[in-house]
């Protein structure tokens, strides 16, 4: 659901920074389905790449083969990213919280973490320069606090501080898409409220998994399930060996 859903938000012919698992099926499957002249872009370097398998991390080699291009990582993240001719950017996080701040960073503080997390690889720099981001994560409410505990990719406010106050070029988490419904900035407060609902979640279960009293829509749109022909493609031509599709 969250891979065909994810699918749905990107439009032909865009630039897209994917990182490997659930936003790269989503991309191949974008582009099998609707879009085929989307553009992916790898951090490792790999440009307008067309793997004819499923990649199992930014280094395989699938991703070279056929590609437009193959170049460094400073060059992705200056000619391209910093440059902005990225589009679309895909991110996910241990935490997001009430204004799509990221954090892959620690978990407690900072000094003294009960958890130490990968850090932020490309992912501030995403958020900061791609025209818009999407976030997929999973619901849960450690996952979804008001506040997270350290901001590695800023969403759409900061420590009380807008996007365009912080001189970010890029319009930052404009969708969370979780595996119960979809999150969507608010464009006067950037909250991220509740704006559609999955076939039988209802807002109250939503609710249950973020740590913030959620704002809703106006009117709740509600998701399609995936189609026969986007269930298909994930799940034999795309993920065969459910790498991604586990469960």
């Amino acid at each position: 659901m969250m891979a065909a859903v994810a699918a749905r938000e990107l439009r032909d012919g865009e630039v897209v920074f994917v990182g490997i698992g659930l936003p790269n099926l989503a991309c191949n499957l974008a582009r099998r389905m609707h879009a085929p002249r989307l553009v992916l872009i790898y951090e490792s370097g790999a440009v307008g790449a067309v793997p004819e398998r499923l990649p199992v991390s930014i280094g395989d080699p699938a991703l070279v083969t056929g590609s437009l291009m193959v170049c460094g990582m400073a060059d992705v993240f200056q000619l391209f990213l910093q440059n902005g001719r990225i589009e679309v950017g895909f991110l996910g996080g241990a935490q997001v919280d009430r204004y799509g701040n990221i954090n892959t960073t620690v978990i407690g503080s900072y000094d003294r973490p009960t958890v130490r997390l990968p850090g932020s690889g490309g992912a501030a720099e995403i958020a900061v320069h791609a025209h818009r981001t999407l976030i997929v994560a999973k619901l849960n409410p450690r996952g979804f606090p008001e506040q997270v505990d350290f901001i590695t990719s800023p969403g759409q406010r900061s420590r009380g501080a807008a996007r365009r106050e912080l001189g970010m070029p890029g319009r930052g988490p404009v969708k969370v898409i979780t595996d119960k419904a979809i999150l969507e900035a608010n464009g006067t407060t950037g909250e991220m409220t509740l704006a559609a609902l999955y076939p039988g979640v209802s807002a109250e279960a939503v609710q249950a998994g973020v740590g913030w009293p959620l704002t809703r829509a106006p009117r709740l749109g509600a998701v399609a399930p995936p189609s026969a022909a986007e269930l298909r493609l994930l799940r034999d031509v795309l993920d065969p060996k459910r790498l991604y599709l586990r469960g």
